[in-house]
């Protein structure tokens, strides 16, 4: 009987939960996925292979994870925060030692099925070891100039591991998400201008260090149209594409910059490009709503939750998500550098898929155990 009704209680309990789900953005989420899909099968000229049918078994299985990170009370990632925090450093140590390299860089492990990039992970690992610190602090021991020690070595030690890689544009992924849970927990405004003021005074010692294909980025964004067929051919082809699809696009299938081998990387960190070529402005202004909906949501579960841990991780890893959304679209637009930041849900790549909807299984734990109480 004892054992009949742990059965039942068990299942109420989870029962409760699911309640508490967030299903508005869990629709949300596979909008956004759907589209990609969409756009990686017209990437393939009209093909599930190689990209769409690989990213919808991804997806299949982050859903899983999601879920299960969800359900699991935010207490426990509240008490593996800084242990998640020593995995992500331990496999980045791992890159280093034994890393997979492609495209002049070494920033993967290969698991045989997938290529798993931990700096992807890590920040994720970041915003969860910040959140832990800042949430069993007083505002009077944040306030404390001494207490910026602490988070600060938990950003830059992550920074100094993925810098040899080389990877400057994840480290700078890192180094802002860090700085909003900081800027979030409460720690004066004045630290901020101060650093942002430093960070500017160092930008030309920071050039020397620079690698050349780093710097080469930096001029392209200034003067694309200074080489149109070597560095500044990407922004350029994404421009052109961006305004060849007008106001309605050119239909599903129909973009020629795409098809005619002119885009680069498409499946990934372009990909926005190519939906904007097809679908057209109101395409794209449409993808842009539905994330802004997924971020509108993050930010209303993170002022519902009852707990400052809950409250620092989801507005950090919605920032985070933000980050992405804005460095993509603006990359493709030529507003920004191009820095191979993939597009949440829509770019392919495994590890992307998987690190996105880690953010939102925790976001949603956040939400359906928003009651819980912290202890140190």
């Amino acid at each position: 009987m004892r054992h009949m009704s742990s059965l039942s209680g068990e299942r109420d309990t989870i029962l409760l939960k699911l309640k508490r789900f967030h299903w508005g953005m869990l629709a949300l989420i596979f909008i956004v996925t759907s589209i990609g899909l969409l756009s990686l099968y017209s990437a393939a000229g009209g093909s599930v292979s190689p990209w769409a049918s690989r990213q919808f078994m991804r997806f299949i299985f982050a859903i899983f994870v999601m879920v299960f990170i969800a359900l699991v009370d935010i207490k426990w990632w509240f008490r593996l925060s800084y242990l998640a925090f020593a995995g992500g450093i331990a496999l980045l140590l791992i890159v280093e030692i034994m890393g997979h390299v492609g495209m002049g860089a070494q920033r993967w492990i290969n698991l045989g099925f997938m290529k798993l990039q931990p700096s992807e992970l890590m920040k994720i690992a970041v915003i969860m070891a910040l959140a832990r610190f800042y949430a069993v602090k007083t505002p009077e021991e944040i306030r404390r100039l001494w207490m910026l020690i602490p988070p600060l070595g938990i950003i830059l030690l992550p920074v100094a591991l993925v810098l040899l890689q080389p990877d400057l544009g994840t480290s700078l992924m890192i180094i802002m998400g860090g700085a909003a849970v900081i800027f979030l927990a409460g720690v004066p405004v004045w630290i901020f201008i101060a650093s942002g003021a430093l960070v500017v005074a160092a930008i030309p010692v920071a050039w020397q260090f620079m690698h050349s294909y780093q710097k080469q980025r930096v001029l392209t964004f200034l003067d694309p149209e200074s080489d149109p067929l070597g560095a500044g051919y990407h922004i350029t082809q994404s421009k052109i594409a961006l305004g060849s699809g007008g106001i309605e696009g050119k239909g599903f299938l129909q973009s020629t910059q795409s098809r005619l081998n002119f885009l680069p990387e498409k499946q990934t960190d372009f990909i926005f490009t190519l939906w904007a070529e097809e679908w057209g402005l109101v395409g794209g202004v449409f993808l842009l709503l539905v994330l802004a909906g997924l971020f509108a949501y993050g930010l209303y579960i993170a002022l519902c939750c009852r707990h400052a841990y809950g409250r620092l991780l989801a507005m950090g890893l919605m920032v985070n998500f933000s980050l992405y959304v804005f460095i993509n679209i603006g990359m493709v637009m030529g507003l920004m550098p191009v820095v191979g930041a993939p597009l949440p849900l829509v770019s392919y790549g495994g590890t992307s898929m998987l690190a996105a909807m880690i953010c939102f299984g925790l976001i949603m734990s956040c939400a359906i155990h928003r009651d819980s109480k912290m202890q140190k």
